[in-house]
């Protein structure tokens, strides 16, 4: 298992991100601390400059394990489920504009705040709406050799889709073999009754994983049990990346990323 940073444009709207701003510098310092990638929270793939990012990359040695598209539903409201069918066209858009650009880098494209809300609406038919709408993104993703990953959010969050099992329904029922489940060790300490069992029922789905704390603050600053959960991944056999998504804290972006890396680092180096 390898470690990435969870790095964003400047114009994120989620604290949950140890470093926010110009990617080329979250690129150098996640490079300098020993990350060997970075996962990127975009809003409109458009601003960015691919070639750019590219000539990046290679120089530093470095690959993108995932997109993050939340910032679309945080910013702009986009969302997949949304009662509107403007709103959800608008979105199918922008998430294939997300799947262009992680084509060029063989990264997953991240479905979390982006899937929306069932806001008192009839569960079936929210359901319905976000299964239709992964399918028809999980053909173009296909065609571009790209794959998706749902996360499961806390349910302060969201209302739709809270735990693995809810996630891992949905993904059996697509049977899209491009579409997985993503883990968050934040989200699972709020919804999961026990966080190993959980994620042995799902794991033929487990495509990527998150790590933050219990307080969402660095891995080693709360209190969550990351040396248990990382011997069951190991026992599993997941070789996919760790991403670090945790707040700039204690100590601002370099030092919380810091301190996420020899947690989770000095937990993997014991075998």
């Amino acid at each position: 298992m390898k470690l990435a940073l969870v790095i964003s444009t400047s114009d994120a709207a989620f604290n949950a991100l140890a470093f926010r701003g110009d990617l080329l510098n979250g690129l150098v310092m996640a490079k300098e601390i020993g990350y060997s990638a970075v996962e990127i929270a975009i809003r409109d793939p458009k601003n960015l400059d691919v070639p750019q990012i590219e000539r990046s990359l290679q120089q530093l040695n470095m690959s993108v394990v995932a997109v993050g598209t939340g910032q679309a539903f945080l910013v702009e409201k986009l969302n997949m489920v949304d009662p509107d069918k403007t709103v959800r066209n608008l979105t199918r858009e922008r998430l294939k504009e997300h799947i262009d650009f992680a084509s060029h880098f063989g990264a997953f494209v991240i479905i979390g705040f982006i899937r929306g809300n069932r806001r008192d609406r009839d569960i079936k038919t929210v359901r319905e709406l976000f299964i239709s709408e992964m399918q028809s993104l999980c053909d173009y993703a296909k065609s571009r050799n790209v794959k998706m990953v749902i996360e499961p959010l806390n349910r302060y969050e969201t209302d739709f889709i809270n735990t693995l099992q809810e996630a891992y329904e949905i993904v059996s029922e697509m049977r899209c073999d491009n579409v997985g489940i993503l883990a968050d060790t934040f989200h699972m300490n709020i919804e999961e009754a026990n966080i190993e069992k959980s994620l042995k029922n799902i794991y033929s789905k487990l495509f990527h994983f998150h790590v933050a704390d219990s307080n969402r603050w660095a891995p080693g600053t709360g209190h969550f049990d990351f040396q248990t959960t990382l011997s069951v991944l190991k026992k599993m056999g997941y070789k996919g990346y760790i991403s670090v998504e945790c707040m700039p804290l204690p100590g601002g972006a370099k030092q919380s990323a810091m301190i996420a890396y020899e947690t989770i680092a000095k937990i993997l180096s014991k075998g």
